[in-house]
């Protein structure tokens, strides 16, 4: 696959739709859509921000994978499908993100593929050959 590695997060709808969930591209890792379902308990959570948890945790397993961590991310796209939402989820991206700060929209849309499903984030990902304590540039000041 010319470099590729395919990173899947056992979900058959990955072949069945021809996706997968990350994948790496030298020191790219481009993250699919990615919704709010909790693994462990095999359920959705009805609370967005709850949602929005798992879904970053989502991120840290595929991450970890790669051989990354959510400090890598630079790039996050949210869908949210009530503006309502957008308080809580952003309030949880404040959190995980508050240190890392990478490019990020959030929109609002009509809906997701299932009516439980508030809020989708797909990522995109840098790896860095070496781990530095600060990784954040801050421009001149005048």
């Amino acid at each position: 696959m010319n470099g590729r590695k395919l990173i899947s997060s056992g979900s058959p709808f990955e072949k069945t739709y021809g996706y997968s969930r990350a994948v790496v591209w030298g020191d790219e890792i481009h993250i699919a859509g990615t919704t709010g379902y909790d693994y462990a308990k095999m359920a959705m959570p009805d609370d967005v921000a709850e949602q929005t948890r798992n879904i970053y945790s989502t991120f840290a397993v595929v991450l970890k994978e790669a051989g990354g961590e959510l400090a890598d991310i630079v790039r996050l796209r949210t869908f949210v499908t009530d503006v309502a939402y957008c308080e809580a989820v952003l309030g949880v991206q404040g959190e995980v993100f508050g240190e890392i700060r990478p490019a990020a929209t959030i929109v609002v849309v009509s809906a997701l593929l299932t009516p439980e499903m508030k809020v989708e984030v797909e990522a995109d990902a840098r790896l860095t050959p070496s781990r530095q304590p600060n990784r954040h540039f801050t421009a001149a000041r005048q």
